[in-house]
Parts: C-alpha cells; sequence; structure tokens
C-alpha cells in the first residue's frame, strides 16, 4: 500500500505533527526524510529495505555513504543524499556542547559530547578540547586520524593549536573502534608524555577520555596520568 491510501492519522508526516517524533518507528522517521516511493514501494517500505540491508540494522546509518545507499533498488542519488545529509545533522547536533561551560571534573559529561558522533568511528580519532583560564570551551580540535589499530600522536601537533588558542588547559578525547575504552600500554604512555610537554608550555592536561561503544574511560579517574 503507498502512503497517500492510508488514512491520514497513519501516513507518517501526519502522525508526526499529531503524535510527536516519539509515536514513529524508525523506518517511519526514515520515510519522511526519503519522501518519495516508487511505483512499486512505499517510502515506509523502501526505509525498512534500508534498515535491513546490514547486519548491523539502523547502526549502519551512522557511517553510510550516498554510494551505498544507491545499492537499494529504490534509492537514488539525491535520496542517499538527503539520508546521509540528515545523519550528519544529528551527529552535529547530539555533539554541539549546550553549553560552552563544561565541568571539567565530571567525565561523564564531556564523554557525552562525543560519544554518539565518536562510538561509531571506524577508525581512531583524537580530538582536543581547548579550554581558557575561566573554564569556556573556545576550540574542540581534531588532532590526528589513525588506522584500526593506532594513531599517530605528536607533542607538536597536539599543542600548535592549543598554542594558537591562548589555551589554559586541554581535555584529550580519543576513540577505540573495537567498542573496548580500556587503555592500552600506548595509550597511557602517550597520555603521560602530553602531560610533560604540557607541563613545559604552561597548558595543563586534565583529561583523557577514551570512547567506546555507548561506554567510555577516564584516565584521570583512573590514576593513569
Amino acid at each position: 500500500m503507498i502512503i497517500r491510501e492510508l488514512p491520514a492519522d497513519e501516513r507518517p508526516q501526519e502522525k508526526l505533527v499529531i503524535y510527536g517524533t516519539s509515536a514513529l518507528s524508525n523506518a517511519e522517521l526514515l520515510a519522511i526524510i526519503i519522501r518519495t516511493g516508487t511505483n512499486k514501494k512505499s517510502a515506509v517500505t523502501l526505509a525498512n529495505e534500508i534498515l535491513t540491508f546490514k547486519e548491523n540494522g539502523i547502526a549502519f546509518l551512522a557511517e553510510c555513504v550516498p554510494e551505498e545507499l544507491s545499492e537499494i533498488q529504490g534509492i537514488g542519488r539525491t535520496k542517499a543524499c538527503q539520508i546521509v545529509a540528515a545523519i550528519e545533522l544529528g551527529k552535529r547536533i547530539a555533539t554541539k556542547p549546550k553549553q560552552m561551560r563544561i565541568n571539567v571534573n565530571n567525565p561523564e559529561a564531556i564523554a557525552d559530547l562525543f560519544m554518539e558522533k565518536m562510538r561509531y568511528y571506524k577508525k581512531e580519532f583524537f580530538d582536543v578540547v581547548m579550554l581558557n583560564t575561566k573554564g569556556d570551551v573556545i576550540a574542540i580540535e581534531n588532532t590526528a586520524i589513525g588506522d584500526l589499530n593506532c594513531t599517530i600522536i605528536h607533542p607538536r601537533e597536539i599543542f600548535c593549536k592549543a598554542v594558537k588558542k591562548s589555551a589554559s588547559a586541554v581535555i584529550f578525547i580519543h576513540n577505540h573502534p573495537s567498542g573496548n575504552p580500556t587503555p592500552s600500554k600506548e595509550d597511557i604512555e602517550i597520555t603521560k608524555r602530553l602531560v610533560k610537554a604540557g607541563e613545559v608550555l604552561g597548558i595543563r592536561v586534565l583529561d583523557h577520555i577514551i570512547i567506546g561503544d555507548g561506554t567510555f574511560l577516564s584516565l584521570k579517574n583512573k590514576n593513569l596520568m
């Protein structure tokens, strides 16, 4: 059945307006982004095909590219780009700080800013949160991208941007694609190395948080830095 043949209050857009987004299934939300189906498939049917395209279901959308989505019959370049753009907007909203002052003694709050973005990365990303003397976030910069096993980190690159931003302190964030945030020997060693480099430059390293799949670890809380 095509969507326009459904009762008005059962159509995804109408349901959203009447009942709110929480009343819609994943397929219905995705159907709104897709907007139209084909002669043989409704937008909801196409949405369900996308959600079952890979074994990991909706998580596939976190890192998909238009070329992958276009493999599904009925999803052309335009629809694929609409979906990817919508997912990226969701990531940016989820990772944008609600306020520029964060509690540097609360690693949970810091991890929340990065969790939904970094938990799905297939490579290691190393980000630096830079703060001024009042504890306000003045910049968040990605300083390194590695492969599945390691990230190349050098104090020069890490602190170069912090110096340019006149940062008083920094917090390091990086992800483990395995989903397990347990720090490796290399993670601990590079953190201690960066702490020493920061001391020379007068920039405090407040914490190093490792993001896993829905979980995280603070090296400061574990007394590993």
